[in-house]
């Protein structure tokens, strides 16, 4: 037996239950993520539900053609890489500061009470907060305008509004997922040597150069991986978010890829169409996954592979 196979079957002995308590989550993805990419193929069909995906006849590439002169796949890919950049540049640094904060408050108590109350908009339905979001922000009853009515401002309407609609939608972004994403950048922190802080210290560094010398880059590998994974979703906004805030009103605004394709793919019956559409998503997705994962890697930190 070679050394390489003796190795193989050393380490199968040793950790055998560790691989077998990955046989679900393989299962998992096998069955609900590769298996699924077969129904890609309605990309290049007519899809008929009578004939189903096989029967349905080949077209090529005309579903393509048709998305690409579409001119609300234009609208829809506009507005999906605006709301995803609103977030990238005014949300993803939220749950790095809250961190931060965090990090310095030395009432175990307190710390803990606030992480709770942070988390807890996170494990809440959007069905929910979308209608808490919507109720807050009402012109007429929402405790929003209330404040901005004693300041003597007026009413803002802010879910019928094409300027206020995206900043509704990135705040409640930030609401919702800002403290739960607090917790693998505290994790990370954890694991900087107390050391480095009291030598910072005995050096005279205050607490601001504590954390621009010894936190920040600590934790920067995190960073990097998160970002990485941001840029991953660049393509996906997401479906329950914008389709619990959207309405007729600002449809030039909030359509995206994803409610598009629910409009127009269950209830349009438009199959081949929307999948052509999710296949050029999946596929943006991709490379972007893969440029900034190279550039991550150029710059000397570790990226997702």
């Amino acid at each position: 037996m070679q050394p390489r196979t003796r190795g193989w079957r050393k380490q199968w002995d040793r950790d055998k239950y560790l691989y077998m308590l990955l046989i679900p989550v393989a299962l998992y993805f096998i069955i609900f993520k590769y298996v699924p990419m077969l129904g890609e193929v309605m990309a290049f069909k007519n899809y008929r539900l009578a004939e189903g995906i096989w029967g349905s006849p080949w077209v090529g590439f005309d579903q393509f053609r048709k998305l690409f002169t579409s001119r609300d796949f234009y609208i829809i890919l506009r507005n999906t890489l605006l709301l995803n950049v609103y977030s990238l540049v005014f949300a993803f640094p939220v749950p790095i500061v809250l961190a931060l904060m965090l990090n310095e408050l030395r009432t175990e108590w307190y710390k803990r009470m606030l992480q709770n109350f942070l988390y807890i908009p996170h494990f809440m339905s959007w069905v929910v907060l979308g209608g808490i979001v919507i109720a807050l922000l009402s012109p007429s009853t929402g405790v929003v305008n209330a404040v901005l009515k004693l300041f003597g401002l007026e009413a803002i309407y802010f879910m019928a509004s094409t300027f206020w609609w995206p900043v509704s939608f990135v705040g409640s972004s930030i609401w919702r997922e800002a403290g739960f994403g607090t917790i693998l950048y505290l994790a990370a922190m954890a694991s900087i040597n107390p050391q480095l802080y009291e030598a910072a210290a005995m050096d005279g560094a205050g607490k601001l150069r504590q954390i621009w010398h010894i936190t920040l880059p600590g934790i920067r590998s995190t960073v990097a991986i998160l970002l990485v994974l941001q840029v991953g979703r660049m393509m996906d906004v997401g479906f329950e978010h914008v389709f619990a805030l959207q309405n007729s009103t600002v449809t030039s605004v909030a359509e995206v890829i994803s409610t598009y394709v629910y409009n127009r793919g269950i209830v349009g019956l438009q199959y081949s169409y929307t999948t052509a559409l999710g296949l050029f998503q999946s596929i943006v997705a991709l490379i972007l996954v893969v440029s900034v994962n190279r550039l991550i890697r150029a710059m000397g930190e570790r990226g997702l592979w």
